[in-house]
């Protein structure tokens, strides 16, 4: 036991007493709660015996505090290493008493990566970025005006049923395309104007091997003085090329009510090539946008001069073109959330 004001040689005589029955208390610990405390009785922060060395050492004259400094930090290493090593000890103990093999690999862990639909949806707005357009967003929640009144939308469409869109009352809704997001850029800004529009869409769909009730969609406008059909077919032809590299692709007339001329745009069904499967419902094809020269009803809606200028605009599924890419079968392995298979395509 050190006194209130220790000489050097006391104080060096404590420091050793110290490390000695403090390495062989922490050496003999039997089992956790005794190496605990052990510790707590030699290097515990408010009552161990090292503290109570530690506060010696200011009462030591200063030209004695050097020597016994050094005395202090090597009982204090001492006792450190001693409990590092019975804790291991321990330990290593315990572990073979579960049998557990150290050496065996840890359990892999998957820590996540990109969904093919984003990587996907990456890849077209990059295509597309290179032949100059850029990337416009917009509400999820739509008016009826914008959704379909401003898309030139006749009052008793069958889209705007309620078997088709989801209301949400006081005359709004959740978008059924990204088509608003044109009407409003065509509003805030003159023409030229080419941009696509991703985002997240909404609609009473069964949730089948090629449909989902919530899905994402890119949808894309280019508009300009002198704009033709021809611009359209050239530009979707090439995204084709780039995307799914050489195959074969073909346009069908079809109707929208936002645009006028409208074709559907389809390339060959990469699961089948193009002999027919399921997923193609038989015919050799996988359809992936439907595109058309903007009707100049619209162009006025978003008061635009539609004597001046003309565009075109195209929706795709990015869902449906992963499909095509990773070679599956059915929409709803995208959003079953199954790890094993994600793990594999994520990037």
């Amino acid at each position: 036991m050190l006194q209130d004001t220790p000489t050097l040689e006391q104080y060096l005589q404590a420091a050793d007493d110290i490390a000695s029955r403090g390495v062989t208390a922490l050496s003999a610990a039997a089992d956790p709660d005794a190496l605990e405390a052990a510790r707590v009785q030699f290097l515990g922060d408010r009552r161990g015996e090292i503290l109570a060395l530690q506060k010696a050492l200011g009462t030591l004259p200063a030209e004695q505090r050097r020597d016994a400094g050094r005395a202090f930090n090597d009982v204090k290493t001492k006792l450190a290493a001693a409990l590092e090593e019975r804790r291991t000890t321990l330990s290593r103990g315990a572990a073979k008493s579960l049998h557990i093999d150290l050496t065996m690999p840890a359990r892999h862990r998957w820590v996540g990566g990109k969904h093919p639909v984003t990587i996907v949806i990456d890849e077209i707005v990059g295509i597309f970025r290179e032949l100059g357009f850029t990337v416009a967003l917009g509400p999820e929640t739509e008016s009826e005006w914008y959704n379909f009144g401003a898309l030139n939308f006749p009052a008793d469409h069958p889209a705007m049923d309620l078997h088709d869109t989801l209301y949400i009352g006081d005359g709004a809704l959740l978008r059924t395309h990204t088509s608003p997001v044109q009407v409003r850029t065509l509003q805030r800004h003159e023409p030229p104007i080419r941009i696509l529009a991703p985002g997240t869409v909404f609609r009473r769909d069964p949730f089948d091997a090629s449909h989902a009730p919530a899905f994402a969609q890119i949808e894309g406008l280019a508009v300009d003085e002198g704009i033709s059909f021809v611009d359209l077919k050239a530009t979707l032809t090439h995204f084709a090329q780039r995307f799914f590299g050489a195959t074969r692709t073909r346009f069908r007339p079809s109707f929208f009510p936002f645009t006028e001329p409208s074709a559907e745009m389809d390339v060959e069904c990469r699961l089948c090539g193009g002999r027919g499967c399921s997923a193609c419902k038989g015919t050799g094809w996988m359809e992936i946008l439907g595109s058309g020269m903007v009707h100049p009803a619209v162009l006025e809606a978003a008061g635009i001069d539609s004597e001046r200028y003309t565009g075109w605009a195209f929706g795709m599924g990015p869902g449906r073109i992963a499909m095509q890419r990773y070679d599956l079968p059915d929409i709803r392995i995208l959003y079953d959330s199954d790890v094993r298979f994600l793990e594999q395509v994520a990037e």
